[in-house]
């Protein structure tokens, strides 16, 4: 049984208008090819929908017909909807991993552009650590990930720049070296017990990689670094993002000798194709985030 579509919007009309005249000229339809169209779709079903000689009044087998061709139609509708917004990013899910820090700072103000845009898409952000951000997005577990293109090198993987998030120094305010405002160098630094965090492989591969080298103390967890910090046992370096606003016993100083920078960016993979909503945030992560020049 072959049903047309077009013939169930046809039959649902004449209904609707009272008759096939009205109905004819709302489907922008000669009144002879909305008759042809029903005619077909009684042929089909092989029973009469509209009593003879009273072309808008229903036979009993109409009468069953009708609720569930309405019914279908609204389906039908709400299927096109649903596809239409799916693929324009207005439905679904997005799914994005960040470090911490960036989390915090930098996602907020996209996310709020974004959810006004497309309220009725469910999103989800996992903070994660570099290593983990890393493992979600080749795992396929979220659609984009933001963070330090340092931890990301795997071939499967695209990045895109957005902005560089210079290293400084953290110690208490009382510090000594908390009054150089303007900024310190390594050597400084030196004199003084360091403490290893996460980033500091930053300083690696520069000419303050003594400092990393020659460390007393290490703690990966970003609570109980600046418990440590507050407690006075030693200093440490962290990127100006990752440094909180809420800790006021604490401050941050630029590191100028040598200048350390993390480029922050956003990943997604090359042999996988991101959904309409995944490229919605992307885009609106270069558009918001990349410094005009």
């Amino acid at each position: 049984m072959d049903i047309k579509l077009q013939q169930l919007k046809h039959f649902s009309l004449v209904v609707e208008e009272g008759g096939f005249r009205a109905a004819s000229s709302r489907a922008n339809r000669s009144q002879a090819a909305l008759s042809t169209s029903i005619k077909e779709l009684e042929r089909t079903l092989g029973q009469p929908l509209f009593e003879t000689g009273h072309k808008a009044r229903l036979t009993p087998f109409g009468e069953i017909c009708l609720p569930k061709v309405i019914l279908f139609l609204s389906q039908y509708r709400a299927l096109t909807y649903d596809f239409s917004a799916a693929a324009a990013g207005e439905l679904g899910e997005l799914r994005i991993a960040s470090v911490p820090s960036v989390a915090a700072k930098i996602i907020p103000k996209v996310l709020a552009k974004f959810t006004r845009g497309h309220p009725k898409v469910k999103v989800s952000l996992i903070d994660d650590n570099a290593i983990g951000v890393e493992r979600r997005l080749l795992a396929g577990e979220v659609d984009l990930a933001l963070g330090n293109c340092l931890n990301i090198s795997h071939t499967r993987v695209d990045f895109t720049p957005l902005l560089l998030d210079p290293l400084g120094l953290v110690c208490l305010k009382e510090h000594p070296l908390a009054q150089q405002k303007k900024g310190v160098t390594w050597q400084e630094i030196s004199r003084y017990p360091f403490i290893n965090n996460g980033t500091c492989k930053l300083l690696e591969a520069s000419s303050a990689s003594p400092l990393t080298q020659n460390a007393l103390y290490s703690v990966e967890n970003i609570t109980s670094l600046f418990s440590v910090l507050e407690l006075g046992i030693g200093v440490t370096t962290l990127p100006r993002l990752a440094f909180p606003q809420n800790v006021p016993s604490l401050c941050w100083i630029p590191l100028l000798a040598p200048l350390v920078e993390r480029q922050i960016g956003i990943f997604r993979l090359k042999d996988r194709h991101s959904s309409p909503q995944a490229m919605i945030f992307y885009n609106l992560c270069i558009k918001e985030l990349i410094p005009e020049k």
